[in-house]
């Protein structure tokens, strides 16, 4: 019996050798640095540690009817339109409406600019009223750099703008000028009281706090001490839950906030001699007119990480025309039914990884072909478009291996 004992004990010791010698194949271990969309920034201090840490606890935070949910709602949670910080399924796209005749109407009377088309029990979900001719679809953007994107001294963006083409280069992006809601307490903007927008599709948002805050009450019904009051429901006659106001706290929304701050970018991946070739192409045919492939940081007092630093962001946060293709017909500030802001590329090789093997491209997430997302572009990027198509298929390859290298 003895024997046979120390035979079971041996052959338990070889298994359990054998299980954690392969324990890198079996068990699941944090991602590289630069190698997923929810890492920190390099260099934070503790403090900078633990606000990023409430902040990814908050932004991870399924709400549920009996903690606010509601009444009217787009996702229960900031994750959920941006899943594991970055670009969202088209399952999960918002919708904003309006009605854009002389001048623009977001149709507050009707429960606009946003259509919130899920509700808690009883209460009616929106439709889009008849009225409105402005239907923007909107896939949720990637939220990482945001701090450094935040940190671009509006003269460097400035710097870029042409909205007469007084170069006849055809590309004529302006900047989005935008007057903060008079929620957030800040002093006039130095445009005629307006800001630089930097944030959003058409950069319609100048500031992080504004675009966290809003998208607690628009995307998610959640009353914040920032907008305190539920969304109304002018379709149906109904405000408000059973649940007091606000149901989460300013320190919240500013966890919220430092966490997107200090979320860092992903990093390159192999830049091998193909992809050296379509960089060069990319460059070549114009592409870099809009997606500019660095910005610099202004110096910031407080994260190193943040201070004068090269952003690979290859986008001139500015807006464009973009021609028919992808035209909404929706204002936002100085951005017209057919102006989009340049939409950084960073992460692009990360993004089919992040969807689950399928990735999702353009403002509304319409295509998961890199040409077909190309071909859409249409006019301040037709140049670049057509030269893009009159490419050889090497050359056309080695452009599509650059971008998913970024």
């Amino acid at each position: 019996m003895k024997k046979q004992f120390l035979i079971k004990i041996a052959l338990l010791l070889g298994v359990i050798v054998v299980v954690f010698s392969g324990c890198d194949t079996l068990f699941t271990s944090a991602p590289e640095a630069g190698e997923s969309f929810d890492q920190p920034l390099e260099g934070l201090t503790p403090d900078q540690q633990f606000a990023f840490a409430r902040g990814d606890e908050a932004f991870d935070r399924r709400f549920s009817f009996r903690e606010g949910l509601g009444p009217l709602f787009n996702q229960p949670a900031c994750e959920s339109c941006h899943p594991s910080d970055g670009k969202s399924h088209p399952l999960t796209n918002l919708v904003r409406f309006g009605l854009n005749g002389a001048s623009f109407d977001p149709l507050l009377a009707f429960g606009g600019p946003q259509l919130q088309e899920r509700s808690i029990p009883g209460v009616p979900p929106e439709v889009i009223p008849s009225q409105a001719n402005a239907i923007s679809v909107r896939s949720g953007p990637v939220v990482f750099g945001l701090g450094l994107i935040e940190n671009i001294p509006d003269s460097v963006i400035l710097a870029n703008a042409d909205p007469n083409d007084v170069n006849g280069d055809g590309i004529s992006g302006k900047p989005n000028y935008v007057t903060p809601p008079s929620w957030l307490t800040i002093i006039p903007g130095p445009y005629g009281g307006a800001y630089l927008g930097r944030f959003g599709r058409k950069a319609g948002v100048a500031f992080l706090v504004q675009q966290v805050a809003t998208a607690y009450l628009q995307d998610m019904g959640i009353t914040s001490e920032f907008l305190p009051q539920e969304n109304p429901h002018p379709q149906a006659g109904i405000l408000g839950d059973d649940v007091p106001d606000p149901e989460v706290s300013a320190a919240t929304v500013n966890d919220v906030v430092a966490y997107l701050r200090t979320l860092a970018p992903t990093r390159r991946g192999a830049i091998t001699p193909q992809v050296e070739q379509g960089e060069q192409i990319f460059l070549q045919i114009g592409c870099a007119n809009c997606h500019v492939p660095t910005l610099r940081t202004a110096p910031h007092p407080t994260i190193a990480a943040l201070n004068s630093v090269e952003v690979p962001l290859y986008s001139d946060m500015l807006v464009h025309d973009m021609g028919n293709g992808l035209a909404d017909n929706f204002v936002e500030g100085d951005a017209n039914g057919r102006e989009w802001r340049t939409t950084p590329l960073w992460g692009l090789r990360l993004l089919g990884q992040q969807l689950g093997g399928t990735p999702f491209y353009l403002h509304d997430g319409r295509t998961s072909d890199l040409r077909s997302a190309i071909t859409l572009h249409g006019g301040e990027a037709q140049g670049a478009r057509d030269q893009f198509l009159a490419l050889p298929a090497s050359d056309l390859e080695a452009l599509i291996e650059f971008l998913l290298s970024l």
